[in-house]
């Protein structure tokens, strides 16, 4: 079972790795932009809003 999850994980996962890895964060989520939401802090800010509210600290939306 582990050795299944982890290729099902992987290939889940892969294309935002790779992503990521060839044009980092801000050309990931224009390619991807749903990628966004998983961002939980940029450059100082909370883009994430269930972070920022649970930390109670202001929301502020991912701008690259």
């Amino acid at each position: 079972m582990p050795r299944t999850s982890t290729y099902a994980l992987t290939n889940a996962t892969i294309k935002y790795v790779v992503a990521l890895a060839e044009g980092g964060l801000e050309k990931a989520v224009a390619a991807i932009p749903h990628i966004v939401t998983g961002i939980n802090t940029y450059k100082g800010t909370v883009p994430h809003a269930a972070v920022a509210e649970a930390l109670g600290v202001p929301h502020t939306p991912f701008k690259a």
